[in-house]
């Protein structure tokens, strides 16, 4: 018999217990809650959204703890909660059927189920009252309900056209392998898609698209074309100075509302500042100018302050991950946190007041409803300017803290973190920093240590000491790559036995026989609509796809290792997804892996560790700006396999040499560490024989 009750009280998740005390019978997703309907032959109501998520929140308040609009929602269906972060496998599935319903997703999201799950009406948020042409929530309620109760005949034949729709969404497209023209087009067709003025892509709201600008500076290494390069600097340079960034703290909220990058909704997400921190990484190392590279390296050292500080989350065996989120809103309203009035920043800074609001965009009127974000409008000045600005800063800084704080969504996600990871491998040399590398090897091994099932899958999501989501392609793909990432920094050969490890879970649970992976694993039991629907793709969102990630992983151990077999597993992959090539474009990082077989570098170290010419060399390959580039230690003469192009290439006794090797040649040793970073540079004239 059904429990009269909200059961999210049992539940982990701090989004999920946001909505423990609403008056609504809430259920977590899960075989008890689907069973529940089906006995009753109720349908379900599905609300998904995140802890940090602005317009959820106003939903809730709104609808949810409203006790006339509870009552109805009790009485019609059977009520179900997802956290999207938690359970991105049935985000994706209902947002898919959104969208093959004709209507634009978004959270929060709102599903009408069958009793079996089956979509059959949806939409995003609903008002309280009718208001901008949409329809009020409880009428809303009403007319689902009666939808259902007067013609299930009509309702379930209706679900098998969609049930058909994610078929063909989910189906492989196989086609041949992406080479030069395909990624041309892509790359030609992306780049007229930004804003060549503000950066990012025309228009508003305005995202990152981290996987997307990736791809377009791995572009430009592979063509030599600088306007690939041009349209980063331009992202990154834009994003850092404008109000999307948070100048007293540190790190970059998810997007702005406008074209200009000034108002954010102010959420800030483990897995666009981890994305950034990367590309901030890349681009340092080619930066044209002294002013953009201390740009850069002030916004990685800012974001990984943020990082430390506020997102590390629930320390154990003295290891510590991140936290997957902060949220938009404190003491009920949006951006509370993070805005001032010029009152404030008058009465705080004196007679510092006057340069420091002329620097920030400070006004009486405000730039935003009435008050200022904070955004930089002026260049960089002489040192004594600078410097009294760094103590407005801190100065507000200290007077925010007493602020009542936005809510932390302190879960650990295994595929964010693995992103975190990577990102922070390379910042660490990038910028020099090898604290941070410290605090990706603790992330890494938190995830590992806390999340690993016995099979050798990592786990999805993990807290308050338990595991609380099974684990989908996109957490293996992820954390491989972390470990990639690590073994190129450390040279610790166990971080290359780990990715492989997390390869074979992958290709245990979730291949397909074509070379694909679907998102959930083989053996997952509460997601529904059967086999047809079971979720696989390579569009990139704001997040790698798993089949992408996974490309790249397979590459890059073709690289490292010489082993062909990685290689014809990559390929096969990315072949699985190329029959429909105008859909290319929505794959960047499939495209990026593609390149990466193709002319991607392995750079072998070959000399004694702790050598200063061997410690040179590496410094300068880890620091190469090119992301197709892999960096292997070969002290020994067996450090590499038969089949890697540079096997038993040596450097003399107390000397060192790095070979640079594509399309399996190797170039001559190159001793000087400046010949090397010049040659990583540019792969034109690679210096192959």
């Amino acid at each position: 018999m059904a429990i009269s009750a909200n059961l999210l009280r049992h539940e982990t998740s701090p989004y999920l217990l946001q909505h423990a005390e609403n008056p609504v019978h809430w259920r977590a997703w899960g075989a008890d809650a689907l069973a529940e309907a089906r006995e009753a032959n109720r349908p379900i109501l599905l609300s998904i959204g995140y802890a940090a998520c602005h317009w959820c929140h106003v939903m809730a308040h709104e609808s949810f703890e409203d006790p006339e609009t509870a009552a109805l929602m009790n009485r019609l269906f059977v009520n179900i909660k997802v956290d999207r972060e938690e359970r991105p496998d049935i985000d994706h599935l209902y947002m898919a059927a959104l969208q093959a319903m004709g209507e634009q997703g978004g959270w929060p999201l709102t599903m009408f189920l069958t009793p079996e799950g089956v979509p059959f009406w949806g939409g995003t948020y609903f008002p309280p009252e009718p208001r901008w042409g949409r329809p009020s929530f409880r009428q809303v309620l009403e007319a689902t309900a009666e939808a259902w109760q007067t013609d299930q005949d009509a309702v379930r034949h209706n679900t098998a056209a969609i049930v058909r729709a994610l078929g063909a969404i989910n189906a492989a497209r196989p086609g041949g392998m992406i080479g030069k023209e395909a990624l041309d087009r892509a790359a030609a067709s992306l780049l007229r898609a930004t804003d060549p003025e503000q950066g990012g892509l025309r228009g508003s709201p305005k995202f990152p698209n981290a996987p997307m600008f990736r791809f377009l500076w791995q572009e430009a290494f592979r063509t030599g074309q600088a306007a690939f390069a041009d349209a980063v600097h331009l992202l990154l340079a834009s994003m850092s100075q404008g109000g999307i960034y948070d100048h007293l703290g540190g790190g970059y909220a998810r997007y702005s509302t406008d074209a200009v990058w000034l108002a954010p909704h102010f959420e800030k997400m483990l897995y666009d500042n981890a994305q950034i921190l990367e590309l901030l990484a890349l681009a340092h190392a080619a930066a044209a100018d002294a002013e953009t590279a201390a740009l850069y390296a002030a916004r990685a050292d800012e974001t990984v302050g943020w990082l430390r500080r506020e997102m590390t989350a629930e320390p154990k065996n003295g290891r510590a991950a991140f936290a997957a989120s902060e949220d938009a809103d404190s003491e009920g309203e949006e951006g509370r946190f993070y805005v001032w009035s010029e009152a404030e920043i008058d009465a705080l800074l004196g007679g510092d007041a006057l340069a420091f609001k002329a620097a920030y965009d400070v006004s009486a009127g405000g730039n935003w409803e009435g008050k200022n974000i904070l955004r930089r409008v002026t260049p960089a000045g002489d040192a004594d300017a600078e410097a009294g600005l760094a103590r407005g800063r801190a100065i507000l800084f200290e007077a925010r803290s007493r602020r009542v704080p936005p809510a932390r969504d302190d879960k650990v996600l295994a595929d964010w973190n693995g992103l975190a990871v990577a990102a922070l491998c390379r910042a660490a040399r990038a910028f020099g920093r090898p604290d941070w590398l410290s605090l990706a090897e603790s992330a890494f091994d938190f995830v590992l240590a806390e999340m690993s099932a016995p099979d050798g899958r990592v786990q999805h999501a993990w807290r308050l000491g338990r595991v609380t989501a099974a684990g989908l392609l996109e957490d293996q793909a992820a954390m491989a790559r972390a470990a990639l990432a690590l073994f190129e920094a450390t040279g610790e050969r166990r971080r290359l036995d780990q990715a492989r490890g997390l390869v074979r879970a992958a290709e245990t649970w979730f291949a397909d026989a074509d070379g694909s992976f679907y998102t959930t694993a083989l053996d997952a039991a509460d997601v529904p609509l059967g086999p047809a629907a079971r979720p696989r793709g390579a569009a990139d969102g704001a997040t790698p796809s798993g089949n992408g990630l996974m490309a790249e992983v397979l590459a890059r151990l073709y690289h490292l290792t010489g082993e062909a077999a990685f290689r014809q597993r990559a390929e096969r992959l990315i072949q699985a997804f190329t029959g429909s090539p105008d859909a290319l474009i929505e794959s960047p990082t499939l495209l990026a892996a593609a390149d990466l077989i193709a002319s991607g570098a392995s750079v072998v170290i070959a000399g004694e560790a702790g050598l200063a010419a061997t410690e040179a060399l590496l410094a300068a390959a880890l620091a190469s700006p090119d992301p197709a580039v892999s960096v292997i230690r070969a002290e020994r003469p067996d450090a590499l396999p038969p089949g890697h192009p540079a096997h038993g290439k040596l450097a003399p006794a107390g000397h060192a040499a790095a070979y640079v090797c594509r399309e399996q040649r190797c170039g001559f040793p190159i001793a000087d560490a400046a010949e090397l970073a010049k040659l990583l540079a540019s792969r034109a004239g690679s210096g192959l024989v």
